[in-house]
């Protein structure tokens, strides 16, 4: 990665992202030794502005910043550098910087799971339910999306709410299988859904 140290007197901002949360917890600056030893230790290093030294996020509290990426903008002078913080980021003992929460969005997992479901799509390994699923057609994806919501009908009428979100689970899995097959995502249930949620949006 050639990165541009010298637009800012040698240093570069670096965004710092949780690679799973994908929340910006801080911005610091490093010069080309701090990144370099950022790649070296895998341990998030910075270039302090004030005492004109390195210093290792976490050296001194123990909240390291663990490196998982490192990318490079458009101009090859700001950083987005992805990390599994340990323990909050900031110095003030909140998550980020700004006070806020670093909580996972559980929807951000039906992005993962299509990942995982394409992959198995393209690999097709032997053993598993969702290759199964796949050489078996899609009749037999959309007979069982139909199966699993006819359940889950069910369950919302007479059963429990652990029940219902079982089935709606199972649901919601066998339409993404489906919708892999197709050539779709997820995503593009959502982008339909943004759609109609536009003023003067009318049926099709």
């Amino acid at each position: 990665m050639d990165i541009d140290f010298n637009k800012m007197n040698g240093l570069v901002p670096a965004i710092i992202q949780d690679a799973e949360t994908k929340n910006v917890l801080m911005l610091g600056f490093m010069n080309e030794e701090a990144y370099k030893k950022t790649l070296e230790t895998k341990k998030v290093t910075f270039y302090s502005r004030t005492r004109h030294c390195l210093w290792t996020k976490g050296e001194e509290s123990g909240h390291w910043l663990h490196l998982v990426n490192i990318k490079a903008d458009c101009d090859n002078d700001t950083l987005l550098i992805q990390v599994h913080p340990e323990g909050p980021t900031c110095h003030k003992g909140t998550d980020t910087c700004w006070g806020e929460k670093n909580e996972y969005n559980p929807l951000l997992f039906l992005s993962e799971l299509q990942n995982f479901i394409e992959t198995r799509f393209k690999e097709m390994p032997e053993g598993s339910y969702t290759t199964s699923l796949f050489k078996d057609g899609i009749n037999r994806m959309a007979q069982k999306v139909g199966e699993e919501a006819l359940e889950t009908v069910i369950e919302a009428v007479n059963g429990t709410n652990d029940r219902l979100l079982y089935e709606a689970s199972d649901m919601f899995y066998h339409l993404i299988v489906l919708l892999t097959s197709k050539g779709l995502r997820i995503e593009n249930i959502c982008q339909e859904l943004i759609e109609r949620h536009k003023p003067g949006w009318q049926k099709h």
